[in-house]
């Protein structure tokens, strides 16, 4: 088009000064005119190409749109199809309902429901390597101590059921077993069976959840290795807040089971625990645990020595301990994974009223103990430690009457005592897998030799419920 344009302003131009009067001379009209005819000519053969060039272009797209209709009417056709067919599919859908016999009825999946009646099954490996060095000797000690088998099952929306298998290379028994009732009062739930008490902190944990390899030195000294484990009922109520603490009561009663408690309870005197704790939040990273536990109980059969026979004495005394305990926890709400910092504290105190052994009539031990620790959660999966351990026995000169002996509850030495310290390191190498290295060094006086110990523990877990404490 701008060409054309150019064409019809050099046409006007050649009109507008051929027809003034100050016209230039015919020579150079005559050149003029030619070089006008040349430039015509050439926009002439230009513009022929332009056209050219244009029916191609007006072809090719003709081309496509006969393409494109052609395409569209395959695809109509196709889509028409497939909407026959599914028409078609329906039409026998209905047919085959119709039919059905009404009484007919298929179950496709119910039946896949049954399995969440099965209890949930866990197991967990504790393994410990110790090489131990005293006065008398060294030597070297594989365990594996514990594995255990853990049951658990919601039996209805109110009621759940757990139970503790632990198996030994010789034995296999009731760890514990329990069923528990929610709101059976307002804030109130029931439990009922065998279960570890909860006396202070860490006699509610199993072995495998410690903090540490062991329990606390006065822990396994006032109520045995295994702790104070019992059958009975407990009744724990979440009392209502007191200053913005928040508050619960456990009562529980249960029979005398424990062997150096309740050694003379021959008859299953019913003990009584009560236990009260008060947790508050310090900031938002920092909180504060308090608790105050009571446990009493009565022995009734005493065997002394009389006359170099061995008789039992029937004779109602109490077994009372006490215990205290608090527990500090920092932890960085934005880094809870990865950091954290811990203290815990337990008091114990035992007052058990006695028949002496030697027959001197009735008495009262008296032992107590503590421990404290501090750990650290240095990264997401290391945890360090020290542990403190301290215990104090009574003293009694008939202590050790044979056969009758009142260790470790009672000595014969005067302010006899022990303490330990343990350091620690733990690696979680996954929620299922963690490694401990512990270092315990055991001393006092008059009581035993001093005793060094290096452990390597290894638990492991199986099942839904990981490390579970309890």
């Amino acid at each position: 088009m701008r060409k054309i344009s150019i064409f019809m302003f050099s046409v006007f131009t050649f009109v507008f000064f051929s027809m003034t009067p100050c016209a230039l001379s015919q020579e150079k009209k005559d050149d003029e005119i030619a070089e006008l005819k040349t430039l015509i000519k050439g926009l002439k053969s230009e513009i022929d190409e332009m056209q050219r060039c244009h029916r191609q272009e007006v072809n090719a797209l003709r081309e496509d749109i006969r393409e494109i209709r052609e395409t569209r009417g395959i695809a109509a056709k196709e889509e028409s199809d497939v909407e026959a067919l599914r028409r078609l599919a329906q039409e026998e859908a209905v047919k085959e309902e119709e039919r059905k016999e009404p009484d007919d009825t298929v179950f496709k999946h119910g039946g896949l429901a049954l399995q969440k009646l099965n209890p949930e099954i866990s197991i967990t490996g504790d393994m410990v390597n110790a090489y131990t060095v005293d006065a008398a000797t060294d030597r070297y000690d594989f365990d594996f101590r514990n594995l255990g088998i853990h049951f658990e099952s919601y039996l209805d929306p109110y009621t759940r059921f757990k139970a503790a298998i632990p198996v030994t290379t010789s034995s296999a028994s009731i760890g514990e077993a329990y069923l528990t009732r929610y709101g059976v009062l307002k804030d109130v739930n029931l439990t009922m069976g065998k279960f570890r008490q909860q006396f202070g902190v860490v006699n509610r944990w199993h072995k495998h959840a410690l903090d540490q390899v062991d329990f606390p030195l006065v822990l396994r000294q006032i109520f045995g290795n295994g702790g104070l484990n019992q059958s009975g009922i407990s009744l724990d109520w979440t009392m209502p807040t007191l200053f913005g603490s928040s508050q619960e009561l456990i009562v529980q009663g249960t029979n005398g089971e424990n062997d150096r408690v309740f050694s003379g309870n021959v008859i299953s005197i019913p003990s009584v625990l009560a236990r009260y704790k008060n947790y508050r939040d310090l900031s938002k990273n920092t909180y504060l645990e308090l608790g105050l536990t009571g446990l009493l109980g009565w022995n009734r059969d005493w065997d002394v020595r009389m006359g170099g026979a061995t008789i039992t004495k029937k004779d109602y005394k109490h077994a009372a301990c006490f215990g205290a305990d608090f527990t500090v926890l920092w932890e960085p709400t934005e880094r809870m994974r990865h950091r954290n910092l811990e203290w815990r504290s337990e008091l114990y105190w035992l007052n058990k009223g006695i028949l002496a052994p030697d027959d001197s009539g009735s008495d009262t031990l008296n032992a107590w103990g503590t421990y404290s620790y501090l750990q650290a959660k240095v990264s997401r999966t290391l945890d360090i430690g020290i542990r403190g351990d301290f215990y104090m026995p009574d003293d009694k000169d008939y202590a050790s009457v044979p056969g009758l002996s009142l260790a470790p509850l009672a000595h014969t030495e005067d302010n006899a005592y022990q303490w330990q310290i343990g350091p620690y390191i733990t690696w979680w190498q996954s929620p299922f897998v963690k490694f401990r290295l512990e270092y315990n060094h055991l001393d006092g006086e008059r009581l035993a030799e001093p005793e060094d110990k290096i452990m390597l523990q290894a638990v492991f877990a199986v099942g839904p419920h990981k490390h579970e404490r309890y």
